[in-house]
């Protein structure tokens, strides 16, 4: 099944399957029952998050350091479980951000896709 990602404030579709929000905040005004799941592990740390949006460092760096970020043992753990849940039904990575293009949910789904090719 496919791994798809939005942003938590995009309306909600059948198509999304299991919506899961990877925030370290929670969104003001969405409700739980709109998010799904909520896996904060799988979010960035605080201080890197931080310190991209204030423009301490680009993309080009954030990218890399979120990455390896989840590779402690907890978002490896989260990942392999959303990867098995992917197997059998769409999986729909959320967070905040309107532009998935920089955004950690887009590195986070390509980990979660990479991680279901090395269990087919």
């Amino acid at each position: 099944m496919p791994i798809r990602s939005k942003s938590i404030y995009q309306e909600a579709a059948v198509e999304d399957g299991v919506r899961v929000l990877v925030t370290n905040y929670w969104p003001r005004g969405v409700t739980r029952e709109r998010a799904g799941g909520y896996v904060r592990t799988l979010a960035p740390s605080r201080e890197l998050l931080r310190a991209f949006k204030d423009g301490q460092i680009t993309w080009d760096e954030y990218a890399p350091r979120y990455l390896e970020e989840m590779r402690d043992e907890k978002p490896v753990a989260e990942i392999h479980r959303l990867a098995e849940l992917a197997g059998t039904q769409t999986v729909t990575v959320m967070c905040l951000c309107k532009d998935e293009a920089q955004c950690h949910r887009r590195l986070l789904r390509e980990l979660i896709e990479a991680e279901m090719a090395v269990m087919a």
